[in-house]
């Protein structure tokens, strides 16, 4: 089965902060580098999810992502739309997450297809994004579309605090939606 990806408002954000908190606090229990520190408890996934994001999406600053398979909530993904002046054609995919035990079921790339989808609704050219150097989601990245620009070594710190990584930074130009 296909898993049915939807726009998360701010109402759809708070109803399923549960799900959402768990994909979080489970993901990065499992080693990915999202830009927590491990562990990360359900309160802070929850203050994360309806301050910072639900917040940012109410605010048109960017744009939130669930993925249902089997009608349960397994994964997300955020379009960051808010960039400088300079940058209006330009918009960033952060947060991809796939719970760990739903991964391989095509959810990781349903969520950039539809992402990519909505960012050429909007007018953007380019998109681009950061992943850990070496993760299980660059080759995901690069199959739908994503080109390598460059590594910074030494980026960010493993969620254990052990290790530091580089991060690839990747970008992908796309092209704008049909005037309709």
């Amino acid at each position: 089965m296909e898993p049915h990806i939807q726009e998360l408002d701010s109402i759809a954000i708070e109803a399923n902060v549960a799900a959402l908190s768990r994909i979080l606090v489970d993901s990065v229990a499992d080693g990915a580098a999202i830009g927590f520190m491990a562990p990360v408890s359900a309160q802070q996934a929850k203050r994360f999810w309806l301050e910072d994001v639900r917040q940012a999406v109410e605010a048109g600053q960017r744009l939130a992502f669930g993925a249902r398979h089997d009608d349960e909530l397994l994964g997300t993904v955020q379009l960051l739309t808010a960039m400088p002046p300079n940058q209006p054609h330009r918009c960033e995919i952060a947060k991809m997450i796939v719970h760990p035990h739903a991964r391989r079921l095509g959810i990781g790339r349903a969520l950039m297809s539809h992402a990519l989808e909505r960012a050429r609704e909007l007018g953007k050219t380019l998109v681009t994004l950061d992943t850990r150097t070496g993760d299980v989601a660059e080759p995901l990245y690069a199959s739908v579309g994503f080109e390598v620009a460059g590594i910074i070594p030494d980026f960010a710190f493993d969620p254990d605090g052990r290790a530091k990584h580089a991060t690839t930074y990747m970008y992908r130009r796309i092209g704008a939606a049909a005037a309709t």
